[in-house]
Parts: structure tokens; sequence; C-alpha cells
């Protein structure tokens, strides 16, 4: 079995299948059983079980997490990743304990409910919430982010279930174990990478998918803005950090913009700057 394409995987969770998807060998080099909270059922949780570790969590969007009440676990996250694990919950009215598949299909779900409220949750629980950073892949090259990107590009509610794949002897299963299984029970496998380069891709085309909030979000996050007055008049300084690169830009603004406003994109130039340099592109 080969690597399936990204649309084939969006089209299989949508009709509530799941998908295998594999990081990089450099990364965690393991591969996650992803599926949609929404459309989760007893069958495909029963199957995630039986296929992974076992321990099932909900990649979900901060706004989500926050809707619910649910706070990261703790404050100093020493994950080596930097997994944003939150409490864990079951569904308020689960069937029975909470470890069934049907009460962990039944919790995804209530997760995933747009009318959902914090009371529509106990705490502690059987499901491991987990917040996803608002970058999506483009930010942080994750399953939790992979699984919530996907969501959004299927047009799905963002949150998923997702669990660890491992071998028949305990061990995380790498790439090729991951392809014969897919092929083994007819699920797709995709890489992370290849879902990165699909989101690049059509960032950079035109002709943008319907389903595409994922590519309507910010790719900056506003940090703080003071006023600089200079022989010119006062200027407004906002910075700005980029959410998949880390950079740091400030914007330089004079009196209030419009629709129309004019504007100069300036490339740092360190010798230019402090030395004159002609050479400055």
């Amino acid at each position: 079995m080969s690597l399936a394409d990204i649309p084939s995987a969006l089209d299989a969770l949508r009709l509530g299948k799941p998908v295998i998807v594999a990081d990089d060998e450099g990364r965690e080099n393991e591969g996650d059983v992803i599926i949609s909270a929404q459309l989760a059922t007893q069958e495909w949780i029963a199957w995630t079980v039986r296929h992974s570790s076992g321990f099932i969590c909900a990649p979900m969007t901060n706004d989500i997490a926050d809707k619910l009440d649910l706070p990261v676990m703790v404050l100093n996250n020493e994950d080596a990743r930097g997994t944003n694990y939150t409490v864990t919950v079951d569904a308020a009215d689960r069937l029975s304990t909470g470890i069934s598949a049907a009460d962990r299909a039944h919790t995804l779900r209530v997760l995933a409910e747009p009318t959902a409220t914090p009371a529509s949750l106990h705490r502690p629980g059987h499901i491991l919430p987990l917040r996803a950073m608002d970058g999506g892949v483009r930010e942080r090259d994750g399953h939790t982010e992979a699984a919530v990107d996907l969501m959004k590009l299927a047009g799905l509610i963002p949150v998923a279930g997702i669990a660890e794949i491992v071998a028949e002897d305990g061990e995380m299963m790498r790439l090729p174990g991951l392809l014969e299984l897919g092929e083994r029970e007819g699920v797709l496998v995709i890489t992370i990478a290849d879902l990165i380069g699909y989101l690049q891709e059509f960032h950079c085309d035109t002709q943008l998918p319907t389903i595409s909030p994922i590519l309507e979000s910010p790719r900056v996050d506003f940090e703080v803005e003071t006023t600089v007055p200079t022989t010119h008049g006062a200027f407004k300084v906002r910075a700005y950090r980029d959410r998949m690169t880390g950079a740091d830009h400030v914007a330089i603004v004079s009196g209030r913009p419009t629709n129309g406003a004019i504007v100069r994109v300036h490339s740092e130039c360190l010798t230019g700057e402090a030395f004159g340099s002609l050479k400055c592109e």
C-alpha cells in the first residue's frame, strides 16, 4: 500500500472513517489513528483501541477548550514535545464507567457538540483533551495540530479522537508497519509532511477550496502597541509575531488607515541602517 493523498483522507473522515497519520522520522517517528469526534462510533473506537495503546486523546481548538472550561493540566509543561494536555473528561451522561468503546465514542461526540457546556462533562474521565496550536501544523508539526487541521479541511467540527498505534510487541509502529496495517484494514495512511505541503499549496493558490477556515485564520498574533512621537508627528507602533516562524514584525502606522491605505514593506538591513550601506535591498 502506498501513501494516500490528502483529499482522499478528507473524504474518509467525512464518512466517519479513521485515517492513519505518520509524522517525521526525526520527530516521534510514529503513527496515530485520527477520527472525527462528531462522527465517532463504538465500532471505530473499539478498532482504534485494538490497534493502539488504548489511550485516546481529543485534540481541539483553544476556542472549544475554553468554551468547555478545559484548562491545561499543568502550568509548567515539561512534555518534551510541548503537547498541551488538559484535564481528563467523560460525558456527564455516560452509559457506564466511561472506559467502554461506546462511552468513549459518546464522550468524543459530546466534546464536538456545538451546544455542549462545561456541565456536559465530568472531570476526571477517560478521554484526554489536547489543545492544538492556533497555527496548526504550520506552527507545530504534531499529531494534535494535524488532527484539528484535517477536521477543518474536511468541514467538520475541529475536535478529533486520536491514539498512538503500536505493534504486536508493544513498540511504536513505524511507517512500513503503518502501511501494512492500512492495507490490511482498509484504512488510508497519510503523513504530516504531505498535509503541510497541501496547506502550503492552497495558501498560495487563488482558487481556495470552499471549506477553508484554516486558511483564513490570521497567521500573525498582535502583541503590543505604543505611540512614538517623531518630528513628522505621532506614529502608532504595533508588534506582531508570526505563528509559523516565530519572527517578530513591526507595523508603523500614521493616522487612521482606511481600506485604501498606502503600505510600504521595509526589509531589515543592519549594515544600511547602522552604517549607511547602499547595498540593502
